[in-house]
């Protein structure tokens, strides 16, 4: 989504979205208000979603946000780039980005089916490929740990692959994101 729901509020503020941002935790909030959070804590760290407490690693601008002229958007974009670029880009350790893959491949699905947004062909291509061939690889008989030999376990190697191949595409998308937002 490119705005939260029209029925929604912050649930900082607890009033209607002003310069909304999404969070990597699909949570929205006002763009002064998820600022508000960050800067009262320690400003080292990324903040933690006041909703789901999970760690907020990447902010989405709302679409209104790029649509706003005013001094105001101005400096909550710049803020919001600024966060990004600071903790958008780093290492999140493994467990976060699990976390992340369900965003990130719900956003990328809605941007690939979306014709008036152009992904990267090169993106395009990678995101093919790259699901082409794990499936491929799973529903081939030749595998590194045989499904008839070693049973159950045999399907462990399929689900690795399909775990990674889904981190990679989901990295791939986040670093397109933090590009096109002002990242680094």
């Amino acid at each position: 989504m490119s705005s939260p729901p029209v029925d929604d509020l912050c649930c900082v503020c607890h009033e209607r979205f002003n310069l909304p941002c999404q969070a990597n935790c699909s949570h929205w909030f006002c763009g002064n208000c998820i600022m508000r959070v960050w800067s009262s804590g320690f400003t080292l760290q990324p903040c933690k979603c006041p909703l789901c407490r999970r760690l907020i690693t990447l902010l989405l601008p709302g679409a209104s946000l790029y649509q706003s002229y005013d001094r105001e958007a101005y400096r909550v974009l710049r803020n919001i780039e600024n966060y990004n670029r600071q903790f958008g880009s780093g290492s999140n350790g493994l467990i976060q980005s699990l976390r992340d893959v369900p965003f990130f491949l719900r956003r990328l699905l809605r941007e690939w089916m979306d014709p008036q947004r152009a992904l990267p062909l090169a993106f395009r291509a990678r995101t093919v490929l790259s699901m082409l061939f794990s499936v491929i690889y799973v529903l081939s008989p030749f595998d590194i740990l045989p499904e008839r030999i070693f049973g159950f376990v045999g399907f462990l190697d399929d689900l690795l692959v399909l775990v990674i191949v889904f981190l990679n595409l989901a990295a791939v998308y986040r670093a397109l994101l933090l590009n096109r937002h002002g990242g680094a």
